[in-house]
């Protein structure tokens, strides 16, 4: 490190650090933290989604591979307001000042100049060494301390050699990222990638790779692509001619501008602009920026809740049926087609869609079908409202979705009024499956659960409780920790699949079951996970409608 100038106000060799802490949390669309005081250092890593961070002088914007430390005593707090989970590792951290060889007192002044973002390059070492830490983070024999104290170091001296300033200008990765600033507020301007690395003082060789690293994609791409993306929003909202338009965001004339967008886009300015006057822009859950059709006829949906289709009486052409012999609304959909599990794409093709609706966050497959219509990634762990307004939103039955809404919280506000005779406020529920062979599993937002956790219903346990909060549909657990998962009700779901079955049985025979206090007051309920484990609006309101039978008959 020579030639590095440390930005704390005592030597940096004179500082022991110490990891005290580390957690994961994933908080889903809507989440607001209490205010924290971050004591020690605080380190947050963020490895998907948006959010933001407010202190009392401050507000950050939290990004996907983005990590931001917090110094001793300033208080902060977290809030997801965008339409994605936000996944983040936080680290708690303390550091000693060694001032001779018998002093040492707590070390609370900045490291980063008062920075709160820090720079990691490349950033998928830094998520490496997180995963590594949380992972041994219960790992208590000494050698595993040890080892775990080991990766620690590893991980601050990391982000030191990428956050020190050195002779006064900012490292490499810090350089590029000025550049790319300067490109979103100067893409109009002429601007090559000799010019880039000169303004960064990074060497031409090194310049590009790094950006790759930050972004994605090559300089001049990515500059190509700022460029389009303007020009769209130009081509939509205004009238200007094509030179013009052309001129205003940095083509040189209009024929090369034409010949970059249809390359970009797969049709010509002005195609696109008569294009989007029949479409609307969207933003999907996973943050893509996509183009559907205002009123889509040939839709597919791959997911689970399909449903929640039915209920704003949308029929989709295609999707992934493995449910389709177990639900009740089989007949309703007898004439979708399976586009399989994964999607076949040639299937995709053939079925010849205008909107596909993506229930997964896997981006390698959502780039292959994205290719073959407008796609949208589709949260169906959210809760019924949101999914219910997300899928109105999309495809133009937003006051269909409203009404259904309104009349499915009447009804199940009747409902639950109707079982105060055999449910006391506050009393609580859990859902265990086996599946998978002998694996147990708790069941969060999806499924049977998402239907018996109501204000005037069933609450779930602080366990539960965290799988709800990060949006989680379900988590497998082992046995010894069912009782800590347990409410005062059990609703254990009957798998078809013989040795989960017998993995259920042999569970319900145990001392441990016989112990749990829902088994002594007989408050579990036996159901079929084929028929009723699903979470669609549709078979939400018909469980609302079973409910009452199953809890009358057990009290």
């Amino acid at each position: 490190m020579m030639g590095s100038q440390p930005t704390t106000s005592v030597p940096l060799r004179s500082l022991l650090f110490h990891m005290t802490d580390i957690s994961l949390s994933v908080r889903p669309v809507g989440w607001d933290s209490d205010i924290q005081t971050s004591d020690p250092y605080t380190l947050l890593i963020v490895t998907n989604g948006i959010g933001s961070l407010h202190t009392s002088d401050t507000t950050v914007l939290l990004k996907t591979d983005k990590c931001y430390l917090l110094p001793p005593g300033r208080s902060y707090r977290t809030f997801n307001g965008f339409d994605s989970s936000l996944r983040y590792y936080q680290l708690a951290f303390a550091a000693v000042h060694i001032a001779d060889q018998r002093t040492t007192e707590t070390y609370t002044g900045s490291l980063f100049s008062g920075r709160l973002e820090m720079t990691a390059y490349p950033f998928s070492r830094l998520i490496r060494l997180a995963e590594e830490l949380y992972d041994a983070k219960d790992s208590d024999g000494d050698i595993e301390s040890m080892n775990r104290h080991i990766r620690f170091q590893e991980l601050i001296r990391f982000l030191l050699e990428h956050n020190l300033e050195f002779s006064g200008h900012a490292n490499s990765t810090q350089a590029v990222e000025s550049t790319i600033r300067y490109m979103r507020n100067n893409y109009m301007h002429s601007i090559t990638v000799k010019q880039l690395a000169e303004m960064a003082r990074v060497p031409y060789y090194q310049y590009t790779p790094i950006f790759q690293e930050l972004t994605g994609k090559k300089p001049l791409d990515y500059l190509t692509e700022l460029r389009i993306n303007r020009s769209k929003e130009l081509l939509v909202h205004s009238d200007e001619p094509l030179r013009e338009i052309a001129g205003r965001v940095g083509f040189a004339d209009e024929y090369y501008f034409n010949r970059r967008f249809r390359q970009t886009t797969g049709v010509t300015p002005k195609q696109y602009a008569k294009y989007m006057k029949h479409n609307t822009r969207v933003r999907d859950w996973t943050g893509h920026e996509v183009d559907i059709p205002a009123q889509p006829k040939r839709i597919i949906y791959f997911g689970e809740t399909f449903g929640d289709l039915l209920a704003l009486g949308v029929d989709a052409i295609g999707g992934n049926l493995s449910w389709k012999s177990r639900t009740f609304f089989k007949d309703r959909v007898r004439n979708v087609q399976d586009v399989g599990n994964p999607i076949n794409p040639d299937k995709l093709m053939e079925l010849k869609p205008d909107l596909i609706i993506f229930a997964c966050s896997d981006e390698k497959q959502y780039t292959k079908i994205s290719k073959i219509a407008p796609t949208v990634t589709f949260n169906s762990f959210a809760p019924l409202d949101q999914r219910l307004l997300t899928l109105g939103h999309l495809l133009g039955k937003r006051r269909e979705a409203e009404k259904w809404l309104d009349t499915y919280n009447n009804k199940a506000a009747v409902v639950w009024q109707q079982l105060r005779s055999v449910i006391e406020p506050g009393e609580t529920a859990s859902v265990f499956v086996f599946d998978h062979g002998n694996r147990l599993f708790v069941m969060g937002a999806s499924g049977l659960s998402s239907v018996l956790y109501h204000p005037h219903g069933f609450q779930p346990v602080d366990k539960i409780r965290d799988l709800l909060d990060a949006g989680l549909g379900f988590a497998e657990i082992t046995e010894r920790h069912l009782p800590a998962y347990t409410g005062d009700h059990i609703f254990m779901l009957l798998p078809g699949n013989a040795e989960s079955k017998v993995a259920m049985e042999q569970l319900m025979e145990s001392a441990l079951w016989r112990s749990l206090p829902p088994v002594r007051n007989g408050r579990v309920y036996c159901v079929e996970a084929a028929k009723w484990n699903f979470g669609d609006a549709l078979t939400r309101e018909k469980l609302l409608d079973a409910l009452p039978r199953l809890l009358l008959a057990n009290s």
